[in-house]
């Protein structure tokens, strides 16, 4: 899989601009803050409907604009697909498929599969659960499209028995009645049962197929210094492994029944895949507090790698952007990326200085500036 060709309208800080791309290396070359990471960022939005840069789509949407548009031209073994978002803030995206619309946007899922390491991903390492939660939610749904849908629907549901639980809440704090009334949680109980089974049996069936990934990547990147490894942690207490959906509802609507109380007390769900965490070692010892930043680094790296390498291992050959990375690494750790990276279907590189850039690395390369792309040489 490649993208043949990325157009962007209003996006970022781009009014207007394409760029044709090739397969195998990338090379974007630019000074900080001309827009390398705006090409990249487009590319990954349409992989995953997200941003792994800010929580909204606004700030996407070129100043003055109203809207923005991402298209681009995706050949997976021989055919091309059109995919085109129109990202409009406050409202639902538009999407067309092949110049057609599609229903909802998240049906353009799975035309482009891509990989994307960026700084930001040290928060892997040493940010909250969120951040770890996010990275096996966005790798599934690569791997499997329809968990969109199941992350939707669990997402929804967890909001709406929030805000059930806050109304109860805040009506018993203020002595008042109204608003207390929780004859509906049960109902919210079961579809939170439900919808969080599936998403707990897709992140454990996923954890124990990437693990293996990560060790190998972590090992590579840090030539033998460390071994790491990840394991999943619920917030609920399995008693055995198991991914079986129905014994996973019975495990959580057991344990919404037990944390009734203490849910109604603080307002809010506390049970359930929201709560869930990823918990990375590095040998005995966890990664986040105890890794240096190097050691940080790497093992973010090998996290993203592990993922690019498992949906090979699928039969899914994504496109790998490394944006920013090889300013971060010695000479040691840029040669060992290169040659783990350099067999890539498409690889894109965002760089300031071309010479950061292995010579294995060298490829076709672009010349960035404030809104525009040039092809060098």
């Amino acid at each position: 899989m490649y993208v043949r060709r990325l157009e962007l309208v209003d996006f970022r800080s781009y009014e207007r601009v394409g760029v044709d791309l090739e397969p195998g290396p990338n090379i974007l070359i630019g000074a900080n803050g001309v827009g390398k990471t705006n090409l990249v960022e487009a590319l990954g939005y349409v992989a995953t409907l997200d941003s792994h840069r800010v929580a909204t789509d606004a700030p996407l949407v070129r100043m003055g604009a109203t809207a923005a548009v991402i298209r681009c031209a995706v050949v997976h073994e021989g055919r091309e697909l059109l995919v085109e978002l129109e990202i409009v803030p406050g409202k639902a995206n538009r999407a067309r498929l092949g110049r057609s619309p599609a229903r909802r946007a998240r049906d353009v899922l799975g035309a482009l599969r891509l990989v994307l390491f960026a700084p930001e991903d040290l928060e892997l390492v040493r940010g909250d659960p969120a951040e770890r939660r996010r990275y096996l939610d966005d790798l599934l749904v690569l791997r499997q499209p329809r968990y969109a849908g199941v992350r939707a629907d669990y997402d929804r549901v967890v909001k709406q028995r929030n805000a059930l639980l806050r109304t109860a809440y805040l009506a018993r704090k203020t002595g008042g009645t109204r608003g207390g009334d929780l004859s509906t949680l049960a109902v919210w109980d079961t579809h939170l049962a439900r919808h969080g089974a599936e998403l707990l049996a897709g992140r454990l069936e996923l954890v124990a197929a990437l693990t293996p990934h990560v060790a190998k990547a972590y090992d590579a990147v840090a030539a033998g210094r460390g071994a790491a490894a990840i394991a999943y942690r619920p917030s609920v207490e399995l008693i055995e492994p198991t991914t079986d959906r129905e014994t996973l509802a019975k495990v959580l609507a057991t344990a919404l029944e037990e944390q009734r109380s203490a849910e109604i007390e603080r307002g809010t769900t506390l049970v359930g895949p929201h709560r869930d965490d990823l918990t990375l070692n590095l040998g005995p010892l966890p990664a986040k507090g105890y890794a240096s930043h190097g050691e940080s680094w790497s093992y973010a790296l090998a996290l993203r790698l592990a993922g690019y390498d498992l949906l090979r291992c699928d039969g899914i050959e994504p496109v790998l952007v490394l944006d920013d990375v090889f300013a971060e690494l010695d000479a040691g750790r840029r040669d060992r990326l290169a040659e783990l990276v350099g067999g890539a279907s498409q690889l894109l590189v965002t760089c300031a200085v071309a010479d950061d850039v292995p010579d294995a690395l060298r490829g076709a390369r672009y010349e960035v500036s404030e809104g525009t792309v040039r092809r060098a040489g």
